[in-house]
């Protein structure tokens, strides 16, 4: 037993490169292993589901699950803390988060897996990792077998013929007010990296590793790329800024997107679920929306309702979550 923890990840994977980034802000004593067959039978010992990341602690118990992840790295280690003191601003942080690891996933996998060219990038690189010690030919048969499969899977995100031009939207569209409200600052919430950042960052890191959405954030959103390259390494600059001074250019990001788009989905998926159905149907953005239930986010829902109901009446969260709409989703 090492005072290191250690982290199963995988390059491709959001959630493991935003885990290993809060690691890093940290400074915590890691190791990172990338997941293959040569470490499978370490990774089933201690996790409960085969997904990554997986993180193993020096006390040998392992996690899973990135922000319940974060969650329990922070309250061991609460230095430097990614919370602002700010109970109302560590709302709307942690509610960036989750739009992030839930709504920013659907761009990522949709464009990942929609478009040839991403998908065979994606697993070309995906069969290096497992397959790479097992010679050319093997790769070769990973790589068609990684892309037909997860090209099939494009459903459970909800991205079909009819949501994608709504997916590619809201990527272009966040994209875009991300970049004017990151012109001025590092980071989402100032000087400094926030739970928003980890799980915004995941997503659009992903993005910029693919042939598609890279070449559309390279055109169009210098200032997220930038900040793409710096959440690598992420380090504290200076504060946290107030909701009031981060208000202009975060508004529209929690109006058109979060309370737009993520929220009335979120309550629909979870409706769906509560009833049973296999599928449901939605006008989301002023167009059709249909999907397959996602039975996880119907949890993750339940939980950013059950943080916001243990800050509700802080001073300053009403009046933002009602400017912007978002208190309608949170508070049903």
């Amino acid at each position: 037993m090492t005072n290191a923890y250690r982290i199963f990840g995988s390059e491709l994977s959001p959630y493991s490169v935003k885990v290993r980034s809060y690691f890093r802000f940290k400074g915590i004593e890691h190791s990172w292993i990338p997941r293959s067959p040569a470490v499978q039978a370490e990774f089933q010992k201690y996790a409960k589901l085969p997904l990554v990341p997986l993180v193993v602690t020096p006390k040998d118990e392992g996690l899973q699950d990135s922000t319940p992840i974060l969650e329990r790295i922070e309250a061991a280690h609460p230095e430097p803390s990614v919370t602002p003191d700010d109970p109302a601003l560590a709302f709307v942080s942690a509610l960036l988060e989750e739009y992030g690891d839930e709504w920013g996933n659907k761009w990522m996998f949709h464009y990942r897996w929609h478009y040839q060219p991403d998908a065979w990038s994606t697993a070309e690189r995906i069969a290096q990792q497992m397959m790479g010690a097992e010679g050319t030919l093997a790769v070769a048969q990973a790589r068609a077998a990684v892309a037909e499969r997860m090209m099939g899977r494009l459903g459970f995100v909800g991205s079909n013929g009819k949501t994608r031009p709504l997916i590619e939207a809201s990527f272009k569209k966040a994209a875009a007010l991300l970049d004017a409200h990151l012109a001025t600052r590092p980071y989402v919430l100032g000087a400094r990296p926030s739970m928003a950042d980890f799980g915004l960052w995941g997503q659009f890191y992903e993005a910029a590793t693919d042939p598609t959405p890279g070449a559309l954030l390279r055109a169009s959103a210098p200032h997220v790329m930038a900040w793409v390259k710096r959440m690598l390494s992420p380090k504290v600059e200076g504060s946290f800024e107030t909701l009031a001074a981060l208000s202009p250019t975060l508004m529209p990001l929690l109006k058109e997107e979060v309370a737009g788009l993520f929220l009335p989905w979120s309550q629909a998926n979870a409706q769906a679920i509560e009833r049973g159905d296999k599928s449901f149907t939605m006008t989301l953005g002023g167009s059709e929306w249909t999907q397959e239930p996602q039975k996880y986010h119907a949890r993750s829902l339940a939980e950013i309702r059950r943080k916001y109901a243990a800050a509700k009446g802080v001073a300053g969260l009403e009046p933002i979550l009602v400017e912007s709409g978002c208190l309608k989703g949170l508070a049903s």
